[in-house]
């Protein structure tokens, strides 16, 4: 296990009772939420450091005991069997503050843009698009997350060709971060007579949502076009030309609005188009930083196939991390906390072993 950094953990208890005082000296409404938001993103690391103070405090007043000849034996027996389980607590807690101090991602409390398309499979790609999307937006639901739909284009049977939408809340892009990448279904479709197994897939992105001040967009560097939009089946939505086009000039990057407000359809767009620069920027330092980085689950590969989703067999595989789940029901109806917290876990353990490594 690699070293605790005892310097760091003196300056987060000095920067935590600061919060408090600032806190309780009433100062300005922004100002407060601002404080609140830091004061409890340290409380649970503070908590942890005091009780491990406590517990090394606990350990060094048994080893007094015991090293001193006048504890009377009724008293000795007694340190003797307390220590064992202090000493454990201690091991426990080193471990918890390992996590809690590693390296924050900045992107990790933020909300995110999630990006859905059918790959490979036709229609049935489509179909499981959106089942996909219907998986997340219950996870989403059950967390208390908000999800709204920036565009979407429907499969001729049903589901998404593609489906984008923002999902809302705190720490959102922490627990979805490790969903993008290709997902593969195999399943009997409903249009197949003969009962063969079709494999189809689908392409999850999730972004960082990019607030104005992470990315500046220049004037100079996008053109935007309108056009006339048109919804499901050739339906006219809008008598004027409301569907709104951004190209990003430097990178390329094309984004597509088409719901009926243009002026709110050049807000969607630019919204989206801030989270895939911002992303961009993101991958650019991930890969200069990390090329031989070995955490395979924090890569971000979205042409890697990160998860299968078995409907004859029930099961559900992360091939990332090896682990298999059968109850394939329950993962489609958005109980996903055992995979997303397994990928956590192991991309944390992947982080500790580099730190240790670094030691």
């Amino acid at each position: 296990m690699a070293k605790l950094p005892v310097e760091k953990m003196r300056e987060l208890e000095r920067r935590f009772g600061e919060i408090e005082a600032r806190m309780s000296a009433g100062p300005a409404a922004d100002v407060y939420v601002k404080l609140a938001s830091e004061y409890s993103e340290l409380q649970p690391v503070v908590k942890t450091i005091r009780d491990y103070e406590k517990a090394l405090a606990e350990q060094a007043d048994l080893r007094a005991l015991l090293a001193d000849k006048a504890t009377d034996r009724e008293m000795r027996d007694l340190a003797d069997m307390e220590l064992p389980e202090v000493e454990a607590k201690i091991e426990a807690l080193e471990k918890d503050m390992q996590v809690l101090l590693l390296p924050k991602d900045a992107a990790d409390e933020k909300s995110a843009i999630l990006e859905i398309r059918a790959g490979t499979g036709g229609n049935e790609a489509a179909l499981f698009a959106g089942d996909l999307f219907r998986m997340y937006d219950r996870y989403a639901s059950g967390r208390g997350w908000k999800v709204e739909v920036l565009s979407a284009s429907e499969g001729e049977a049903g589901g998404y060709k593609e489906i984008i939408a923002t999902v809302s809340g705190r720490g959102v892009f922490s627990k979805l971060k490790f969903e993008s990448g290709v997902h593969r279904v195999q399943r009997v479709p409903d249009t197949e007579t003969q009962g063969r197994i079709h494999t189809s897939a689908a392409t999850v992105a999730v972004l960082p949502e990019a607030e104005e001040i992470d990315i500046d967009i220049k004037p100079e560097d996008i053109r935007i076009d309108t056009m006339r939009a048109s919804g499901a089946g050739g339906q006219h939505v809008n008598t004027t030309d409301s569907a709104v086009r951004i190209t990003h000039l430097p990178t390329g990057i094309i984004v597509v609005s088409a719901e009926k407000s243009q002026h709110q359809n050049r807000a969607k767009a630019m919204q989206v188009l801030r989270s895939r620069l911002y992303d961009l920027e993101r991958q650019k330092a991930d890969s200069e930083r990390s090329a031989d980085r070995k955490s395979q689950v924090g890569s971000g590969d979205r042409s890697e196939r990160i998860r299968t989703y078995n409907f004859p067999q029930g099961r559900v595989t992360d091939h990332r991390i090896n682990l298999t789940l059968y109850k394939l029901d329950k993962v489609m109806e958005g109980e996903i906390d055992e995979l997303v917290d397994a990928l956590i876990a192991d991309y944390q353990a992947g982080q500790l072993a580099l730190l240790g490594e670094q030691a």
